[in-house]
């Protein structure tokens, strides 16, 4: 195991996630439920299985396109939803 880019992964994502409102929502999901336990193993299991799907879509995808360009469609649309965002659009 490459441990620098697992390392390199977690602290990205927990980071990235942070405050997001994924968590906003599991923290509302466990106030209103009071079932802590329950609403992290479905948390957990939602993020790990779209973590899953994001890594094999980007393994297929990889073999056919450059990174190059998947990080430029990927910054094109970033700056468009945060411009849709900016004028109340999404």
């Amino acid at each position: 195991m490459d441990w620098k880019l697992f390392v390199t992964t977690f602290a990205t994502l927990f980071v990235a996630e942070l405050g997001d409102k994924t968590q906003l929502a599991c923290m509302l999901m466990t106030a209103e439920t009071r079932k802590p336990w329950t609403v992290f193993f479905g948390s957990s299991l939602a993020l790990v299985t779209v973590s899953f799907l994001g890594v094999m879509l980007a393994s297929f995808i990889c073999q056919y396109v450059s990174p190059n360009i998947i990080k430029k469609v990927a910054a094109a649309a970033f700056v468009v939803m945060g411009v849709l965002i900016f004028f109340d659009k999404m």
